[in-house]
């Protein structure tokens, strides 16, 4: 049973004619209805077409965005009615790092800031000649194709030299952010078996410094796999100081060669690129294998068309290399794009740290989470007054639902000419489902469109299509990202149980979504942690959207206790500094959910906290919060960034009454 969830009817923003224009989506509809002889007026027709018909459609991404390698025919899509089971590209080859090394020249590949002010720039032709020598090193080491190499790094240009140089290689990339514990860089690097391992002398969050020499150790004596640990500086200014023999640092790893033109050996399309972890508190992370040239052609459906990112654009997101964000931002390189890398807290000194990045930068596309607008309007930033972001053409949100608020809140404090675009997806398919439309509006609380070629839809619970109301996330067709399979799961039956056997031979994603009426989506939080009172399914995110405009109120976390037979709900909030939970406030929390909600949306109970778990991506942990006050046990804690909150939920006495 679901709720009816209602269009957000309020038009906030329209690109002019002459924005619409210059897109690289009309360009491309211009292409295909030459190419096809098809008529697509607008996005709808287009998403329509290119549903229809992928294989005309992804044909049609290959050559406009210039993919380099070698199509051999124009067999697109085998086994089209199969999920899992289609295969894209099944004669083409390519190398995922020779599309990302495209930009030869004196103009910025990469530009970094860490959080203390330090800085650097790669130029293209910088970036190129470092991975050429890296290669070579990595290559003397032994590695071969299909050899897993393991990052445990912060976001540095040299994170993504040693990325692209294993890709040269044919070997596959996975990668952890160094605030990951011992046994959170165990339970997922120690599954796959690296045989090199790079890390960082030390990083940097909220003007401390931390030294990584201990965890390096102790995470090199459990890998018994790794021969080579190659130690990368945070500050290249600074030498870097190895007190052990069998770790080298990154310039004595490479110095013996000399950059070259780099010989790229082509692989087949689906030939692995990146293991990547899902983040979730239940059990050991599964090790997800995704394909170079899905993950390639799908990043440059996202970049080019769906963010219309341009060459010498100037990208940026806020990500660690623990976050598949990382990987897809990474991926703009192969659309011609300067990326911008920040690492540390975007709090310190003070909550402009991101702002002053995009106006010194230039920057055009400013990547972010829910999670940070809703910080910056809690500290009550005003940087459409306090910078200048008229470079800045899309702000884009992922990671958690970005509610109406705040919508409100980047258009009156932000920037009011600037295409908002909330986008989904996931680690799971290393893209998104939906994302940006850059020639069509924006929408109060609306994520712009379904993404091209992805057929989704919204499932009620016997597998029937609804628009306007609540129900599963799914899709209906395959598409590129796939992952290819789960690692050590030879039979497939692990990764065909993670997403079809719920709706066999539709893809089902585990987000609790609305379709609305203007062709855009509504995410009210994941399937999984929606609340069930009286049978009646009710998205997080509807209630999160209600309190945390409360001045009192600075998070929130609900979720659903067991209780009677039934179901009810349970909100935790934490509170301002200076405020305090007491009859007054709670009522005032219920009456406010009553009013704009629900009598069904009302807690049955309102608890204060003073700390809310989040995995270190910046979600908050529903699932966790829900199986300690079940008194369950919580596994793969590693994933979370603060994990002590957890214990603010244990055996609490107002849960018992």
């Amino acid at each position: 049973m679901v709720e009816e969830k209602p269009v957000l009817s309020t038009k906030l923003w329209q690109p002019d004619p002459e924005r619409v224009a210059a897109s690289n989506l009309t360009k491309f509809i211009g292409e295909v209805e030459i190419r096809w002889g098809v008529s697509c007026p607008d996005y709808a027709a287009l998403h329509r077409w290119s549903v229809d018909e992928p294989d005309k459609f992804w044909l049609s991404l290959w050559d406009f965005t210039g993919v380099l390698g070698d199509l051999c025919d124009e067999v697109v899509l085998q086994n089209a009615d199969q999920m899992p089971g289609a295969v894209f590209f099944p004669n083409a080859r390519l190398n995922f790092a020779e599309n990302l090394l495209r930009q030869r020249g004196n103009t910025p590949a990469l530009m970094f800031r860490g959080e203390t002010g330090i800085e650097r720039t790669l130029t293209g032709a910088a970036l190129y000649d470092l991975v050429s020598r890296i290669k070579q090193a990595m290559h003397q080491a032994g590695i071969e194709a299909g050899d897993r190499v393991a990052g445990y790094l912060p976001n540095l240009p040299e994170s993504i030299a040693a990325m692209l140089a294993t890709a040269s290689l044919g070997a596959v990339w996975s990668s952890c952010s160094p605030d990951f514990g011992t046994q959170g860089v165990l339970d997922r690097f120690g599954q796959i078996e690296p045989k090199i391992l790079f890390a960082a002398d030390q990083y940097f969050y909220n003007g401390r410094a931390t030294d990584c020499s201990e965890r390096i150790r102790e995470i090199r004596a459990k890998l018994p796999t790794v021969d080579s640990v190659i130690i990368l500086p945070y500050d290249t200014a600074e030498p870097v100081s190895i007190d052990d023999p069998s770790m080298t640092s990154l310039g004595q790893f490479i110095e013996p060669y000399v950059a070259a033109e780099i010989e790229f050996q082509r692989f087949d399309f689906n030939h692995p690129l990146y293991i990547l972890f899902s983040s979730g508190t239940t059990g050991v992370p599964k090790c997800i294998v995704h394909g170079a040239g899905g993950t390639l052609i799908q990043h440059l459906k996202d970049h080019v068309l769906q963010t219309d990112v341009k060459p010498g654009d100037r990208v940026f997101y806020f990500t660690t290399l623990g976050w598949m964000m990382w990987n897809w931002l990474v991926s703009g390189l192969a659309a011609e794009a300067t990326i911008l890398l920040y690492d540390g807290s975007p709090f310190y000194p003070d909550g402009n740290s991101l702002f002053d990045f995009a106006e010194q930068s230039n920057m055009t596309h400013f990547g972010t989470s829910a999670k940070f607008i809703d910080a910056a309007k809690n500290a009550r930033l005003n940087p459409i007054k306090t910078h200048d972001l008229s470079s800045v053409r899309t702000l884009m949100s992922t990671g958690s639902p970005l509610v109406p608020e705040s919508f409100d809140f980047i258009y009156e404090n932000i920037k009011t000419d600037i295409c908002v675009s909330s986008i989904s997806g996931g680690t799971d398919i290393v893209g998104c489902f939906v994302g940006g439309n850059p020639i069509g509006p924006v929408w109060r609380g609306e994520i712009q469109a379904v993404c091209l070629a992805m057929d989704v839809a919204v499932y009620d619970d016997d597998g029937q299509s609804m628009v306007g109301e609540l129900g599963e996330l799914v899709c209906q067709k395959p598409f590129p990202s796939m992952p290819v399979g789960f690692w050590n799961d030879a039979s497939g039956d692990r990764y065909r149980a993670a997403y079809f056997e719920r709706f066999p031979g539709v893809w089902c994603h585990g987000d609790w979504v609305a379709l609305t009426e203007n062709g855009g989506l509504i995410i009210q939080g994941r399937s999984d942690a929606t609340l069930n009172p009286g049978g009646v399914r009710i998205g997080t995110a509807e209630i999160y959207s209600q309190v945390e405009q409360l001045e009192e109120v600075e998070e929130a976390i609900a979720v659903g206790q067991d209780w009677q037979g039934d179901a009810r709900i349970i909100l935790f909030v934490r509170l301002r500094d200076g405020d305090s939970f007491n009859a007054a406030l709670c009522d005032k929390i219920k009456n406010r959910i009553r009013a704009n909600l629900s009598p069904r949306h009302v807690p049955a109970k309102i608890i204060a906290v003073s700390d809310i778990p989040r995995t270190k991506s910046g979600k908050i942990t529903e699932l966790a919060v829900r199986d300690v006050i079940h008194g369950r046990a919580v596994r793969n804690t590693e994933a979370l960034a603060n994990p002590g909150a957890l214990d603010h939920f244990r055996e609490l006495s107002e849960l018992r009454s």
